[in-house]
């Protein structure tokens, strides 16, 4: 046997050994795949009907989202209904505003005449009564003295 025979004798059983060493880890880290693999498994049966009810949910979810959209669609259809009732009301009381303040200046400055002519009627015949008592006076003590002159003499 030669040198190079022995070396490469010694480098086999070298090889070797380092295989058995290396089994023992290689073993136990099939082990763990294996179990990680289980647990994987066991990991997707339980989460499939979990991520069915998700799906359900959010289907439901997104029904009701639509219903949502449809009932406030309706209320915005409402809502420009009622701003346009709105701003006819609106019209109508400015409209009966004006009316009110024409008819108002319609009828007061025919009032106003009239109460004015009233007044005047009313100084006027005050202001002849008053100068017809004042006549009536003036002729009675006219009167009075004539009679205190005759009644003199």
């Amino acid at each position: 046997m030669e040198l190079g025979e022995v070396a490469a004798l010694v480098a086999a059983i070298a090889f070797a050994m380092l295989v058995l060493i290396l089994t023992l880890p290689i073993l136990r880290l099939r082990h763990t795949v294996d179990a990680t693999t289980r647990m994987i498994n066991d990991l997707n049966e339980q989460t499939r009907p979990l991520l069915g009810n998700v799906n359900t949910t959010v289907e439901n979810v997104n029904t009701a989202l639509t219903q949502v959209q449809t009932s406030l669609d309706g209320v915005n259809l409402q809502l420009a209904k009622v701003d346009t009732m709105t701003s006819h009301a609106q019209n109508v009381t400015a409209n009966v505003a004006n009316l009110a303040t024409v008819v108002s200046a319609a009828a007061a400055n025919p009032l106003v005449k009239v109460a004015a002519f009233g007044y005047g009627v009313r100084k006027a015949a005050s202001a002849r009564r008053h100068a017809e008592t004042e006549r009536e006076v003036r002729d009675t003590i006219k009167q009075q003295r004539r009679a205190a002159k005759r009644g003199d003499r």
